[in-house]
């Protein structure tokens, strides 16, 4: 074999890497090109109708009541009554959520062996595997009945017990993410706190959790965001109700369940009615979309190794 033969051997397989990167860049610029479209694809229908609500019902209507009836024969749309009870349920959901996901990654983290946290971790992230469906049905038919027997005036379709079977839904997202926050803080910041003379748990609380809470409040937020959205526990536990309330005892509705119920088919398409599904799903992309927002700038400060 002469050099020239070696050359073109060589020039060839040049040409056919460089033909092999330049469709895998295709590829995966397609990709994400497809991620993108989708996105501009669901605001833009979500634009569309929503202006087409808005030529019928006016932004003081909209934002200044409190009652929601569309699907009545007097219609009223105020938007605060599923709003009430949409922050109700995550507002229960984070305060479950929270002490218990907290605690669960710091002994993960901090207390727990490496052949327990190897299998607690993954047994506790099980949780996030299970159909919400099993979760609604669980609040409905085990949870409810239980506060019942606590809490008098307790209703069989209540915000309470949603709002606790979401946080159970949402914990292991919130244990998870923060116990890789936690893992992530440097040895010396631990060891210098107990060098100058502070427990474990002092340095816990002085040291670890100030220095991870960036990753923490992501966290947080991450599960905000996952309750917010939240669709079948509400729908099924919750009742569908729309009152502006922070009674936890009563049934309420949320954003999700609204647009369950008017999503069922009874409702005649290119109606009002029908449209207001679009009007509160525009409401629950712009709460998710600033939730998500706020995920975002704190990722980047964890990444950056800053606190805020």
């Amino acid at each position: 074999m002469n050099a020239q033969s070696i050359r073109r051997d060589g020039l060839d397989l040049c040409r056919k890497r460089r033909l092999s990167e330049r469709v895998a860049a295709v590829a995966l610029g397609g990709c994400a090109a497809i991620s993108i479209l989708t996105t501009a694809g669901i605001i833009a229908v979500l634009l569309t109708e929503t202006v087409s609500f808005f030529r019928d019902v006016s932004f003081r209507q909209f934002l200044g009541d409190t009652e929601w009836t569309p699907l009545f024969a007097h219609q009223r749309f105020g938007i605060w009554a599923l709003v009430s009870g949409t922050v109700l349920t995550s507002a229960i959901a984070i305060a479950t959520a929270l002490p218990l996901g907290l605690l669960a990654a710091i002994y993960l983290s901090e207390y727990a062996s490496v052949r327990a946290r190897r299998c607690l971790k993954p047994a506790l992230e099980i949780l996030a595997g299970i159909p919400t469906v099993v979760y609604g049905y669980f609040a409905l038919a085990v949870v409810t009945p239980a506060l019942q027997h606590v809490i008098p005036g307790l209703a069989g379709f209540n915000a309470l017990g949603a709002g606790i079977v979401m946080g159970i839904m949402i914990m292991p997202i919130i244990a998870s993410l923060s116990e890789d926050a936690i893992h992530a803080v440097p040895d010396s910041l631990r060891e210098g706190a107990l060098a100058l003379g502070g427990g474990k748990l002092r340095t816990i609380r002085n040291v670890v959790l100030p220095s991870a809470f960036s990753g923490i409040g992501a966290a947080v937020i991450i599960g905000i965001s996952r309750a917010v959205g939240e669709t079948m526990i509400v729908a099924i536990a919750a009742g569908q109700q729309p009152r502006f309330t922070f009674d936890p005892r009563v049934p309420i509705e949320t954003m999700t369940a609204y647009i369950v119920q008017v999503s069922l088919g009874d409702t005649p398409a290119g109606t009002l009615a029908y449209r207001t599904i679009f009007a509160v799903g525009t409401t629950l992309f712009v709460f998710t979309m600033a939730l998500n927002v706020a995920s975002h700038f704190l990722k980047k400060r964890v990444m950056k190794g800053g606190t805020l």
